[in-house]
């Protein structure tokens, strides 16, 4: 379904939602119907756009989808958005190739604020990063609640584990936590995969592996995995998102107003209260804790 999302440009997450009658969304069938959610039809008034460089988690866990329609209402801007991993999302900001950013890589967000690449750095929400696994279990990691000894675990086993290897935030966290579990992953049980988090669940699920997923698009996808969370709640799991504008005054061409408009926008309150709600009714929980308010 990857590339029919592609295609449609859709993301994974929604495309699989709406068909839940296909049993594996990475088998699909001649003569299988499809279901290609609506896109809403752009407003005909003139609008300007700006740049939204994100993580892969904000558009696979369908809170993109669902907010930027009310911000485009609200406002006289059109977002373009850049759906790649944080680190990606980064380095287009460096470059001044985006108006505002959302990721969740808190470290290399504050180098960026360090050197004035980006200005106006607020806290939006967060989740938690979880291990997620084959109810099986080969490593024996379910119920541990340090990650670094999880991942010992599966090293030792040599079980597949599968890395987004694509410089995201989950990336980066993963291998913060292989460093503190003193190995450097390799061999043909470590396997890179390069895709977003959605489309490294439908890997993981196919092969019976392993990986470290954010929870929003864990749950976002549960339906249509087969893996189920083993470990979560050690500290180094928390995952934090911040919101940003690329610097104006380094970057003088990038639209300054509608970055800043849409950094008001994802931390006002009434946008927290939806991020506090975003989930819940499919989910029976919400998919992020908005930062700014009491959920």
């Amino acid at each position: 379904m990857f590339k029919i999302a592609q295609r449609y440009n859709i993301n994974v997450a929604t495309l699989v939602a709406a068909n839940q009658h296909i049993p594996n969304p990475n088998l699909i069938y001649p003569g299988d119907i499809i279901c290609i959610p609506s896109v809403p039809t752009p407003p005909t008034t003139a609008q300007e756009t700006i740049v939204l460089a994100t993580t892969t988690s904000t558009v696979d866990t369908g809170l993109l989808e669902f907010l930027l329609p009310r911000f485009e209402s609200m406002t006289n801007f059109k977002v373009d958005v850049r759906s790649v991993g944080s680190g990606e999302a980064l380095a287009l900001g460096e470059k001044g190739e985006a108006d505002v950013l959302l990721t969740h890589a808190p470290d290399a967000e504050r180098e960026l604020v360090d050197q004035g690449i980006v200005t106006n750095y607020q806290q939006v929400m967060h989740n938690d990063f979880v291990i997620v696994g084959p109810s099986s279990d080969p490593a024996g990691i379910k119920g541990s609640t340090s990650a670094s000894r999880a991942f010992q675990g599966i090293a030792k086993k040599q079980a597949p584990f599968y890395s987004r290897a694509d410089k995201s935030g989950t990336n980066l966290r993963e291998l913060e936590i292989w460093s503190k579990a003193k190995i450097e992953p390799s061999g043909p049980w470590y396997i890179r995969v390069g895709k977003g988090m959605a489309e490294t669940l439908l890997d993981a699920s196919k092969g019976q592996g392993y990986t470290l997923s954010d929870r929003g698009t864990y749950l976002a996808m549960s339906r249509n995995i087969d893996l189920q969370i083993l470990v979560e709640g050690d500290p180094m799991l928390l995952n934090i998102y911040h919101v940003m504008q690329v610097n104006p005054e380094k970057f003088p061409n990038v639209n300054a107003a509608g970055g800043k408009a849409f950094v008001e926008f994802m931390i006002s309150p009434e946008t927290q209260r939806i991020i506090c709600d975003f989930g819940k009714t499919l989910y029976g929980q919400s998919l992020f804790i908005a930062d700014r308010i009491q959920c």
